[in-house]
């Protein structure tokens, strides 16, 4: 068999092959994302997707193609009519932002020029490093520190945590790894912080058994003469205490640890500070909550998200690091064909932001962010940071007022755990009741809260990171909990 000569193969590329209906398209697909975003209100929070739109999306790979634009209204068909929801106003769940318009087309643009973020001699490096300063320039931390963006909290506390593991190790972790430790090196946090600080001890080799939990207080905060007791104990036992994980707003409530104390703690201790400040620290954008944030500035590293507290499109976290040599000492390899430095051609830069994290290939996610600050301001950021927690207490003061409700925790920052409470129940009948109660909220699509467990008892959990949420939603969402959760008692399901 004779193989055709390359040369007679036809050319192709992934360019359209007509852009005027390419560009008509484009158009069609702002248009309708504007007009969904502007109608966000009038549909449901949430609504299951059905049987028949789950066995479209469970096709067999295409081998052939199908025009764009029938690729999209397949998507406006079998995608977008059932989100997440964490666009609408009545979305509470978990801690995440909604996004917002020009974020949406700030992503449209960095993936027009979709660059690489590793690092090199491009106007893009440039804006991630000016929007790195801005967020130290919004926390009050050092200017000197080193910092980069990262998908999101989960990994801002790895690599925060990773930085702590090798400049406190005592030895060369990196040619040497864990196997050289003398003794087990242990890190200390709340018993409220988030899951993704112990992933990451175990991802860096450590073991779950190198993470002590301390027990926190009346008001969740981790209990400091607990923790530096813990601390004496292990030192005694020749164990090395590296590092404390503070939490700047806790998931399940919203505590925030005594950050000054535990500053002091570790500088007299020789340890690390980390904290995470998820979407805790961005509280202080607002004049009147910053001091709840005293200390933070002294943290050795700080993790935090943009796209939870200053609302932006996922994904858009950050990791700041006060040494910034030793930030890049735990990264940090160059070989050959990554060789860069200087002052002239496309290897050169200012920072090559693959020297501080893990990843080679990093998207353009500073885009977002710059064009949002210059658009709003970081006042405007502060003042719906306290609207939210002004909305937060609020609520709080509807469930207090009411006969059928009960709050759980103290409302420190915008997270606020009830539940329903008729009388006569015990308290497995009270978290079957409210287990039932979430799910039909959820199902109605009137509002969708998550839940958490606190001392046993199961709670509705509304962590409000929400710029589209009015005082009415909450008045919505407390009148709406009331009715389902009597019709669940009328029912008499829970027996």
């Amino acid at each position: 068999m004779t193989l055709p000569h390359p040369a007679q193969l036809p050319e192709e590329t992934l360019d359209p092959e007509n852009w005027d209906e390419m560009r008509a398209l484009a158009h069609r697909m702002v248009d309708d994302m504007m007009t969904y975003l502007q109608s966000v209100r009038e549909r449901p929070v949430w609504q299951p997707v059905p049987a028949a739109v789950k066995e479209r999306l469970h096709q067999p790979l295409p081998l052939e193609p199908e025009s764009a634009s029938a690729a999209y209204d397949d998507f406006i068909r079998d995608v977008l009519p059932y989100p997440m929801g964490n666009i609408h106003p009545r979305f509470w769940g978990w801690v995440m932002g909604n996004g917002t318009v020009l974020g949406v087309l700030a992503d449209m643009l960095a993936a027009t020029m979709n660059p690489n973020m590793g690092g090199g001699n491009h106007a893009a490096n440039l804006v991630e490093l000016q929007v790195v300063d801005w967020c130290k320039e919004m926390l009050g931390y050092p200017m000197q520190a080193s910092g980069l963006l990262v998908s999101g909290g989960s990994m801002a506390n790895l690599l925060g945590l990773a930085v702590a593991r090798n400049a406190k190790a005592g030895f060369d972790l990196r040619r040497q790894g864990l196997v050289a430790a003398p003794r087990r090196l242990l890190f200390y946090t709340s018993a409220e912080s988030h899951s993704s600080v112990q992933k990451g001890i175990e991802l860096l080799g450590l073991g779950s058994e190198s993470l002590r939990a301390i027990p926190v207080d009346a008001a969740y905060q981790i209990d400091i003469a607990a923790l530096a007791a813990a601390v004496a104990e292990d030192r005694a036992a020749g164990h090395a205490p590296v590092c404390v994980i503070a939490s700047a707003g806790t998931t399940n409530t919203g505590a925030i640890d005594d950050l000054n104390r535990l500053a002091d703690l570790c500088a007299a201790e020789g340890m690390w500070l980390h904290v995470d400040g998820a979407f805790g620290a961005l509280a202080a954008l607002s004049p009147a909550l910053r001091p709840l944030l005293a200390g933070m500035e002294r943290a050795d590293s700080l993790a935090f998200d943009l796209h939870k507290w200053m609302y932006l499109p996922f994904e858009a976290g950050c990791l700041l690091v006060r040494d910034a040599e030793v930030h890049r000492r735990t990264f940090s390899l160059t070989p050959l064909y990554l060789a860069h430095g200087g002052d002239r051609g496309l290897s050169a830069g200012e920072v090559w932001f693959s020297d501080y994290g893990l990843q080679l290939t990093r998207g353009f996610r500073a885009l977002k962010v710059w064009l949002s600050l210059k658009e709003h301001g970081a006042a405007k950021f502060g003042r719906l940071i306290q609207q939210n927690v002004d909305q937060a207490q609020y609520l709080a003061a509807l469930i207090d007022a009411s006969p059928d409700l009960e709050r759980l925790a103290p409302v420190r920052l915008n997270v606020v755990c009830f539940r329903f409470r008729p009388p006569g129940l015990d308290e497995t009948g009270l978290n079957t009741l409210n287990q039932e109660l979430l799910l039909r909220l959820q199902e109605s699509g009137i509002a969708a809260p998550s839940s958490t467990t606190l001392q046993g008892r199961f709670c509705l959990r509304v962590a409000n990171t929400n710029h589209r949420s009015r005082r009415e939603d909450f008045d919505m969402l407390v009148a709406a909990v009331i009715r389902l959760g009597h019709e669940i008692v009328q029912q008499d399901v829970l027996v």
